[in-house]
């Protein structure tokens, strides 16, 4: 008794009107009234596209909005591997049906956004308005009557009365016309309009806050200044600075930028530093095209700059701690760490018990 039987679809078989085909698949159509997808011939019979593939896109068409449609998710939803989904994807994704793309979200996080379209031809050749909304229709449809127009039945002549005899003969009865046969309800199936989704905060009521364009500046470190600035030091940094642009033609610099740059020059004489070693740290490796020469000099003489040199004392090298000399110990001639000379420990302990 618990044996399915497939007699339904053999009185459907049987019901089916017109002759059947010898061979090849026979089709019973039962009209959907509820939980149906319109899936196009031209992605469900695609010459190019791959069974997965058609079966993927069929398969996400069907899919309400809003869906995880990753490879991921696909993977965990059908036995094919994470390849073959991938695979599909993409073979949709050259074909116009799917298309992928990365979006910013709020608080610096990024998603794929996917968008599927039913009918990639369409809306290359214009003229069709896309919408977007659920694939499934879970609420039954509409039905629409149809308002039909009953044909009135024809004028009949009527027979003139004949006189009254012993005998009536009843006259031919009017001819009654054909009852119209009344159309069933046909469901229409309209689509639904549903707005644009709107992209909402993660948390409800919670103000959006967008990141920052750049990333919060370290404060910058000052030009560093000599303990004296003496006027010796004050001459030897103004004419070095003067002198760049002999070495280097885009280190011209004015006068205001010259009186601004002595600190630093003056820092490096102080700290025993060379013209020469000077010179090349700042006319080094300069950028081209150089817009800003005196911004650039400044920045080298804060961020390169030496430290003072070590005196003499501090590259002496470090004084050793005293070694304890070896002993030869007068009992048992054992060597042993002493300064002065005699028995070692256990001859000095083996002495006092005894005594």
């Amino acid at each position: 008794m618990d044996t399915l039987h497939d007699n339904a679809l053999a009185h459907a078989l049987a019901a089916i009107p017109g002759p059947v085909p010898p061979s090849g698949v026979i089709h019973v159509v039962i009209p959907h009234t509820s939980r149906f997808t319109v899936v196009g011939n031209h992605l469900a019979q695609h010459a190019e596209l791959s069974l997965v593939a058609i079966g993927v896109g069929v398969h996400i068409q069907s899919l309400p909005a809003g869906t995880e449609v990753g490879i991921k998710t696909l993977t965990a939803r059908f036995p094919e591997g994470e390849v073959k989904i991938a695979c599909a994807l993409r073979e949709l994704e050259a074909h116009g049906y799917l298309r992928r793309t990365r979006v910013r979200l709020t608080r610096g996080r990024v998603a794929t956004r996917t968008v599927f379209c039913n009918q990639p031809g369409a809306v290359l050749r214009g003229g069709v308005v896309p919408g977007v909304g659920p694939a499934v229709r879970s609420a039954a449809p509409t039905l629409v009557r149809e308002h039909i127009r009953v044909p009135e039945p024809e004028p009949t002549a009527v027979p003139e009365p004949r006189p009254m005899a012993e005998t009536t003969s009843v006259p031919d009865p009017m001819p009654v016309p054909e009852p119209v046969p009344v159309l069933e309800p046909v469901p229409v199936r309209e689509p639904i309009p549903v707005p644009k989704p709107v992209p909402v905060p993660e948390a409800p009521h919670a103000p959006v806050r967008l990141p920052s364009r750049t990333a919060p500046t370290q404060p910058r470190r000052p030009l560093p200044r000599p303990q004296a600035l003496t006027p010796e030091l004050r001459q030897a940094a103004s004419a070095l600075l003067a002198d760049l642009r002999r070495h280097a033609e885009e280190l011209v610099l004015s006068e205001e930028a010259v009186e601004e740059l002595v600190p630093g020059v003056a820092a490096w004489l102080e700290r025993d530093a060379t013209t020469d070693a000077i010179r090349r740290a700042l006319t080094a490796d300069l950028p081209q095209p150089l817009r800003h020469p005196a911004r650039l000099l400044k920045h080298r003489l804060t961020a390169l700059l030496p430290p003072p040199l070590p005196g003499v004392h501090d590259l002496a090298a470090p004084r050793r701690a005293p070694v304890t000399p070896f002993q030869t110990c007068d009992g048992c001639e054992r060597a042993f760490r002493s300064h002065d000379p005699g028995h070692c420990r256990d001859c000095r302990a083996q002495y006092w018990e005894a005594a």
